[in-house]
């Protein structure tokens, strides 16, 4: 697809793809008849690229995507949990608000530019306004004079089923996007469909895909897990960053995949952009924020045991051999709500007595909430030992102990928090001070999931010429279920001396959130370190690693073929990110600290 050819259709309109791809009573959503004669697949693999992986992502990687190589079709997540909850209190000030202003804004600068490249641009920056950013960006083609063409996807928000949310919203699969584009499309606004749904909507509707092309879509799936927190996979928060030249990881470029027809892909960059692809890069994101070998969507169930990862030249990553089964019969919904207001206090401890300081003011503040009689729903303390012994500097001479209060009612955790804190400040420990005075109580809000039949669920599609589609829920569908533990290789057999060392000396990790579970995916690059890491990181052992996981339920699940363990900690971040209820909320260092942990490790190893 190049010099402006579109995604499975032409300038004028009229569907393209494989014809016989379905049966007629299974004909994609949106497809045209097509004449008898079947046209050739296409030869060439569809270039697919990011240029978001979240709200607030680098503002100029569109138009660095755009310039910097050949691409047909460019993507931009804007959604995750948190992005929801802020999209939701923003809609409560102004309906018409509810999508990711910054897309409307590099369209501004950039719907010209990808109009003249014949690139068609899917994104889900829609949020809970798809319909509004999709009028907006109208306007704007208009005010441009540009002829492009947009639709948008709807029938995600299920706000009516649950009365008690702020939002509320499934997870739609790619189909709408396919019936989109095959519709003549060039620029397609979703609101909430999956991550990985913007790479399957534009293959399914280029290769002709029938919705029962489960390899292929699986295949697709992978490629659109890996695309979507874009610079992680070039490079980006990387384990083994430090075996590389810093200036290469300056800036990194965005990522993109050449999807095949089977479904198979390469992940690359644009030459000359900074970063790195490699099979270490891949299998991070790969890991980042799944589970199982099941990965479920409402498109596809992609089996992550099946990936076969491997070197395909510099900067270039071959993803293949992905199986997939049919979908399940429900679906994902996210849900928001305002879970009451909170508010935070940092006492810094300097010196000696750090422990007595700290059971000083607690006792002081406990005293202060008692004698006030408006002690917070929840109140949590947590001392870091930052201090250094005989420090050569004031600051790293200081422990800091905070105090996160949270309550229905914003004045238990407003004024009330204040003078408990403030008002100690000549009579408590040597030295008090905080970081800052206590501000203003804010609100935080909670993520829950819930699941709903997808035959329950009306997906339609807005076509450029106004019709509204229905997209049909899967025919076919199967119940989840564990994947048959994978055998564990024999193991290694080094007959040698271990040392005590970190686990990042031989093994990379990469962790994540999904609501209140914690996700770390642990990967080594050796088959004798899979053999060793596979008997050795046991969920006890992880959990003796990281004493915090030792109270919840830990699940490990085994990826040979990547030489993988995925291990989820359940309930970790009790109600997901928005609530802010831990110090590193989306357990984005989790995976860190993991790999900082001292185990003992063959020398053969080292």
């Amino acid at each position: 697809m190049r010099g402006g050819q579109a995604v499975g259709a032409g300038r004028d309109g009229r569907a393209g793809g494989k014809e016989g791809s379905a049966t007629p009573h299974r004909r994609a959503v949106g497809e045209q008849p097509q004449p008898k004669k079947t046209p050739p697949r296409p030869a060439e693999p569809l270039r697919i690229g990011n240029a978001s992986g979240f709200y607030g992502d680098r503002f100029d990687a569109v138009r660095e995507m755009l310039t910097g190589g050949p691409l047909d079709v460019l993507t931009g997540d804007y959604l995750a949990e948190l992005t929801l909850l802020i999209l939701g209190r923003d809609r409560l000030k102004d309906p018409a608000r509810g999508y990711a202003k910054t897309f409307l804004r590099q369209m501004e600068e950039c719907l010209g530019e990808a109009h003249d490249r014949g690139v068609r641009i899917v994104t889900n920056a829609g949020g809970l306004n798809p319909a509004g950013l999709a009028g907006a960006l109208r306007a704007l083609a208009g005010s441009l004079g540009l002829p492009t063409r947009v639709a948008h996807v709807t029938g995600d928000d299920l706000g009516d089923r649950f009365p008690g949310a702020l939002t509320a919203h499934a997870y739609l699969g790619g189909h709408g996007i396919t019936a989109a584009l095959r519709a003549g499309a060039d620029v397609v606004v979703t609101g909430r469909v999956t991550d990985a749904a913007l790479v399957t909507g534009p293959a399914a509707a280029h290769f002709g895909w029938a919705p029962d092309a489960y390899d292929a879509l699986a295949g697709a799936v992978v490629a659109g897990h890996v695309l979507e927190c874009g610079t992680q996979a070039t490079g980006g928060n990387y384990a083994f960053f430090a075996e590389h030249d810093p200036a290469r990881l300056l800036r990194p470029g965005f990522p993109l995949a050449e999807v095949h027809a089977d479904g198979s892909c390469v992940i690359t960059k644009h030459d000359g952009t900074g970063g790195l692809v490699d099979v270490g890069t891949v299998t991070a994101q790969l890991l980042y924020e799944t589970a199982g070998a099941r990965y479920a969507g409402p498109d596809v169930t992609a089996r992550l045991d099946t990936v076969r990862l491997r070197q395909d030249g510099p900067d270039r990553v071959r993803v293949e051999g992905v199986r997939g089964e049919p979908p399940p019969p429900a679906l994902k919904v996210g849900l928001t709500r305002l879970g009451g207001h909170r508010n935070e206090v940092v006492f810094v401890l300097t010196g000696l007595d750090v422990e007595a300081k700290a059971d000083l003011v607690r006792a002081q503040v406990e005293d202060a909430f008692g004698r006030s009689g408006s002690r917070p729903a929840e109140v949590r303390w947590e001392l870091a030992r930052t201090d250094h012994r005989d420090a050569a500097t004031e600051e790293t001479a200081s422990a800091l102990l905070r105090l996160v209060a949270r309550d229905p009612d914003s004045d238990a955790v407003g004024r009330a928090l204040s003078g408990a804190a403030v008002e100690l400040a000549l009579g408590s420990y040597p030295g008090f001070h905080v970081t800052a005075p206590p501000g203003k109580a804010t609100p935080y809000g909670v993520f829950e999931a819930a699941y709903v039949d997808a035959d329950s669920v009306r997906q339609v599609v807005v076509l450029p010429d106004g019709r509204r589609v229905d997209v049909p829920a899967p025919e076919e569908t199967r119940e989840l279920t564990e994947a048959e533990p994978p055998p564990l290789p024999q193991p290694l057999d080094h007959g040698g001396p271990t040392r005590r060392v970190p686990l990042g000396y031989v093994a990379g990790a990469r962790s994540g959130d999904k609501g209140g579970d914690a996700n770390v995916g642990v990967w080594v690059r050796t088959d004798e370190a899979w053999r060793w890491l596979a008997h050795h990181l046991t969920v006890e052992r992880f959990q003796e690693l990281l004493p915090e996981s030792r109270p919840l339920k830990v699940v490990r699940h085994v990826l040979p073929r990547l030489r993988a363990l995925n291990f989820t900690v359940h309930g970790l971040l009790g109600d997901g990110v928005a609530s802010r209820a831990r110090f590193d909320p989306q357990a984005k260092g989790l995976a860190e600290w993991l790999r900082s942990r001292s185990t003992d490790i063959p020398e053969v190893l080292l």
